[in-house]
């Protein structure tokens, strides 16, 4: 049945257990890719990295951020088609800044006067950057907060495939950045999701109703 974006916002749901034995088909996770790359972010900053993996082992490895504190997301992990882990930049150089507007540039975004726009462009984005580096003194907030918006934005995206997903900060964080060697590469987990299709007889929240704050509580129109 087709459904509009707002029919997948009121049915996706946090799958609480998956189907070991359905797996995701490789055109769908070429298209999880895509949302991965096009999400949107502050300056087009795309301050992230992900980490896919279907393998057992590699399930096995992020599973271990849950053993001692989160055993209850354990499960969930290893049955999943695939895990995603969504890593955060620890900082944003020049240099990033920099190799982001070639890539602009190379995907035709400066159309005329391309060295003064992209020389512009740059004053944009650093502003914004240096702006939470040292008036705000939030850089690291601001920079998880953009990975937020790409997690947002696919879950959303997933659901329009026929995929469950479950989202999940149940993890120690600093395991998978030692077990991946993130730190060293400039960035640290923030968010671990499974992916798939969840077992009908025990994700129990796929047969609970939505439940969601009334329209009058969240919105004020004036």
């Amino acid at each position: 049945m087709n459904k509009d974006i707002i029919g997948y916002a009121k049915t996706r749901h946090t799958a609480k257990a998956y189907d070991p034995n359905k797996k995701i088909p490789n055109d769908d996770i070429e298209k999880i890719k895509e949302l991965l790359r096009y999400s949107p972010s502050s300056v087009n900053s795309q301050p992230w990295h992900f980490i896919i993996t279907s393998s057992t082992e590699g399930k096995e490895r992020i599973a271990k951020s849950t053993t001692r504190l989160y055993p209850f997301n354990t499960n969930a992990i290893l049955n999943a088609s695939h895990v995603i882990v969504f890593c955060s930049k620890l900082n944003i150089e020049d240099d990033y800044l920099l190799s982001v507007l070639e890539q602009e540039d190379k995907d035709k975004r400066f159309i005329s006067d391309v060295e003064a726009k992209k020389k512009t462009r740059f004053s944009v984005q650093s502003t914004f950057v240096n702006m939470h580096k040292y008036d705000y003194k939030d850089l690291q907030h601001w920079i998880d907060k953009q990975t937020y918006l790409n997690l947002g934005f696919f879950l959303l995206g997933i659901s329009t495939l026929g995929i469950d997903a479950t989202p999940m900060e149940g993890i120690e964080t600093k395991i998978i950045d030692d077990e991946f060697e993130l730190r060293q590469k400039g960035y640290s987990s923030l968010v671990v999701v499974p992916i798939g299709y969840h077992e009908k007889d025990t994700d129990f929240n796929a047969l609970l109703p939505k439940s969601r704050l009334s329209l009058s509580e969240i919105i004020t129109e004036i």
